[in-house]
């Protein structure tokens, strides 16, 4: 590792960059700006870096904007690695008097949600093909029935899932109708901040606020990317009496969804992207690195409204998601409960310490809550707890990272066999085949040593793991 990484810190420092590493946590700055707070990033000696990437995190840390505001702190998490737009996977910003549109992206909300089924593998497996058949047509296929009253769509948009299920409780539509709506209401605890924030229907396409019946297409769909949903085992359980509390048990059936805001949210993100440009000061030159903070009032608050708008748009998505997976299962198998452990968001900017906190690829990881870790597509997942640990900005990983770019998957000459791509043995759903090749185990760095230095640093600490049975990818 030492040779490699000396001709990195040679490469890095030639490029303007000043990396320092201990063996645990790397700290990168720009070498032209003394006053920026070194950006540090947790990664173990044996997993791969890329110069891009502590790149794009020195530019975050050293934003600036002409009328005021400061960042204060930035951290990456172990699965860190380049942005398409320029800002790192896995970084966490620490703002006072500033807020950062590009720190989210255009993926706002996308999250974690994991759910538990009393149900053996055997059993699920024997029914395995008519489960994907059905599920194929809700998620690629368009066989689902997701509608909703102009009047929950606008509670939706405005309050989050509290609104648009107190709506849907007097009027459900479509698959809503056959949903145990007391259990969803019940479950409203286990979805981070309650599963909504305080949005404006404005910022939304208008599409949704329009009269009568509301049926969006982006809605219970998986996305592109790194989106999943994957049904899983519980495989072992650490820590029992944590497990037990959250209903969760060795053996179990379990399914996680990976998804975000959709259209909602590339809507609002482009749109905030290009008033961050409009909204610079006249005759100041732009960021070189091109990622634009807002540091009027007015604008953090709209901008604020906006992101939270999308974000309640992306608690229901996957609410949904697993609700058609759910009803597909009792459909299968009869009454099966099949509780929500966690929904928990990656993509947000939240209240921290006086300023502002955004996670774009990461997880909160506050004292006492769960903790999602996925790995790829034929690794072990994670549940964890979280330590609430300041030094990591209480953030942990959102997954295992990617070790190699999708362009590098699927270019011609790879060597695209199953087990070369690590896909042997894997169950993989999806209508494109460049999908799998591209969303492939071998494009990931390897879970456990990204889980276990989280936990040796003191962010998280586990509670179950869990492993693939088959995963949805479109």
């Amino acid at each position: 590792m030492q040779p490699k990484l000396n001709r990195l810190l040679r490469a890095l420092a030639r490029e303007g960059l000043e990396l320092t590493y201990d063996g645990r946590l790397y700290s990168v700055r720009l070498l032209d700006d003394a006053n920026a707070p070194p950006a540090e990033v947790l990664l173990p000696p044996d997993l791969p870096v890329e110069g891009k990437a502590f790149r794009q995190l020195a530019n975050l840390a050293a934003l600036k904007h002409p009328g005021g505001g400061q960042v204060l702190r930035v951290r990456a998490t172990p699965d860190f690695h380049p942005g398409d737009s320029g800002v790192a996977i896995g970084s966490v910003l620490h703002t006072r008097g500033l807020v950062v549109p590009g720190a989210i992206g255009t993926d706002i909300n996308c999250g974690m949600r994991l759910h538990v089924a009393d149900l053996s593998v055997d059993t699920f497996l024997a029914k395995r093909d008519a489960f994907v058949e059905r599920m194929k047509g809700h998620y690629f296929f368009g066989t689902r029935d997701v509608a909703m009253s102009s009047r929950a769509s606008e509670a939706l948009l405005r309050d989050g899932i509290p609104g648009w299920l107190l709506e849907t409780l007097e009027q459900p539509l479509g698959c809503t109708g056959r949903s145990d709506l007391k259990q969803l209401d019940a479950e409203v605890d286990r979805i981070h901040l309650g599963g909504g924030l305080r949005g404006n229907p404005s910022w939304a396409p208008d599409t949704f606020t329009r009269e009568g019946v509301v049926r969006d297409a982006g809605l219970a769909t998986v996305g592109g990317g790194n989106h999943f949903v994957e049904v899983q085992r519980v495989e072992a359980v650490e820590d029992r009496a944590r497990a037990w509390q959250w209903g969760v048990r060795e053996g179990q059936l379990a399914f996680m969804v990976h998804s975000g805001s959709r259209d909602v949210g590339k809507h609002v993100g482009v749109a905030w992207q290009e008033r961050a440009r409009k909204a610079w000061p006249v005759g100041q030159p732009f960021p070189d690195s091109g990622i634009l903070p807002l540091g009027d009032e007015r604008l953090v608050a709209e901008y604020l409204e906006a992101e939270a708008t999308a974000a309640n748009y992306a608690f229901l998505n996957r609410l949904l998601l697993a609700e058609l997976l759910r009803q597909t299962l009792r459909e299968l198998f009869g009454e099966v409960e099949a509780p929500l452990v966690y929904d928990v968001p990656h993509n947000l900017t939240l209240p921290y310490e006086g300023g502002w906190l955004a996670r774009k690829g990461a997880c909160p990881a506050g004292a006492e809550q769960p903790v999602i870790i996925p790995g790829s597509m034929g690794a072990t997942s994670f549940l964890m707890v979280g330590c609430g640990d300041a030094k990591s900005l209480e953030s942990a990983s959102h997954g295992a990272g990617r070790a190699r770019s999708r362009f590098s998957m699927s270019r011609g000459g790879a060597d695209h066999s199953e087990e070369a791509l690590g896909l042997t043995g894997v169950d993989c759903i999806s209508l494109r085949a460049e999908r799998r090749v591209e969303e492939a185990p071998a494009a990931y760095k390897p879970i456990r040593p990204v889980v276990d230095s989280q936990v040796e640093a003191g962010i998280v600490r586990e509670v179950a793991r869990l492993s693939p049975l088959l995963t949805f990818k479109a």
